[in-house]
């Protein structure tokens, strides 16, 4: 028989029976929508996480006070003043590095006429707004002169702004209080919940201190980040007269380092949820066997007949191997529709973003076929062995 007149056979086969069809794909198109939709959302939760930081900068390396300790008792931050001016000054000489920013950050409470907000108020220079590429709705950024003054200014976050002012306050030249002194704010910056000060100002007006929580670098190009990190370290190690990296009194951070290891973590949470969802698979395959092997039962004279009028074994293994992977093929494809309409709802409320990649449909398709063919072969084997006369015989 010929491949056309077996599939044709095959679906006549599944019509005469569209309830049963339709709860035995029903195991696999749960299966294949479940793990779409975690696959999906994964994807899109990784890629939000990694625009959020990227947006931070691919090329920024952070470098921390106090030592990285790891593991019981650790934590970090036994040693803060070990990063001073001099260090700025020894990384802006190395190659690659276009600015490097000193930075001191505290928590303290904004008041404005009865207002009072808890905000974090970081000092720094006229580089930072280079090194993190800020835009400002209203007024100017910090300058350098203000950093040499100690002037006592401030640059809002947009969203601290409508928290004290109200929505779409104009603010420029108002003043506010932060630990009991009062600053004018001359700048307003874009998408930003947080105050800046000029360095200076919040390293001794308001901390009195001479050393940073943290030094920022911007280098060149995003490929020369590791190789900027090597030279970063060994000037520092080499200032702090430190022999050994691992009694380091700093830690070296950067936005790739983030990425790659909230990627590897968000993956392998995927990958697991997705394997856990693919059991229900496995229990669909199970059911798709159990069905096949009753519709064998029921149709046993069929089969006789078939084989009387010259069917070979072959063409009754394809007949009922053919209903099988028809079965699952069409419940992947219901499966990877239901999953994407899903995830598609599901980013909507989530805010992130519609990610179905090419990878996901082409598994869902092979799954799908897959399991039609491994589940479906040993009911279809069983029906192609019927002999004949037996067949024939069967009631």
């Amino acid at each position: 028989m010929e491949f056309i007149e077996l599939f044709i056979l095959a679906i006549n086969a599944l019509r005469t029976n569209v309830v049963r069809t339709v709860l035995t794909m029903l195991g696999v198109i749960i299966g294949i929508a479940s793990v779409i939709i975690i696959m999906s959302l994964g994807s899109g939760a990784t890629q939000s996480i990694v625009g959020e930081i990227s947006s931070f900068g691919a090329n920024i390396l952070t470098v921390q006070a106090g030592r990285n300790v790891r593991g019981p008792g650790g934590g970090g931050g036994s040693t803060v003043d070990t990063l001073v001016e001099d260090d700025v000054k020894a990384l802006a000489l190395l190659p690659n590095i276009t600015s490097v920013a000193g930075l001191v950050s505290t928590n303290k409470q904004i008041t404005y006429d009865g207002t009072a907000v808890q905000s974090s108020i970081s000092g720094v220079e006229e580089t930072y707004a280079q090194i993190h590429e800020l835009s400002l709705s209203q007024g100017s950024f910090i300058s350098e002169s203000q950093v040499a003054t100690r002037s006592k200014v401030v640059v809002l976050g947009d969203q601290l702004v409508e928290d004290i002012f109200g929505v779409d306050a104009q603010v420029v030249g108002e003043s506010v209080r932060i630990d009991g002194k009062s600053f004018r704010i001359i700048g307003v910056i874009t998408d930003s919940s947080s105050a800046l000060a000029p360095l200076s100002t919040v390293q001794k007006v308001i901390l009195s201190q001479n050393y940073f929580n943290s030094i920022e670098v911007l280098v060149d190009d995003s490929e020369l980040v590791t190789s900027a990190e090597t030279a970063v370290s060994d000037t520092l190690l080499l200032r702090h007269e430190i022999n050994n990296v691992n009694d380091a009194d700093f830690s070296i951070r950067s936005a790739q380092e983030m990425i790659d290891s909230i990627s590897s973590v968000t993956g392998t949470l995927s990958a697991m949820l997705a394997g856990i969802a693919a059991i229900s698979l496995l229990v669909g395959g199970i059911g798709i066997m159990n069905i096949m092997l009753v519709t064998v039962t029921e149709r046993t004279r069929e089969i006789g007949l078939l084989k009387a009028i010259g069917a070979k074994q072959r063409d009754i293994l394809w007949q009922f191997l053919i209903e099988a992977v028809v079965v699952t093929l069409m419940g992947g494809l219901i499966g990877l529709s239901l999953g994407v309409l899903v995830t598609f709802v599901a980013t909507k409320f989530l805010s992130i973003p519609f990610v179905v990649s090419l990878s996901s449909i082409l598994l869902a398709i092979g799954v799908s076929t897959g399991v039609g063919i491994v589940f479906g072969y040993y009911p279809a084997k069983k029906a192609a062995a019927l002999q004949p006369i037996d067949a024939l015989r069967y009631e």
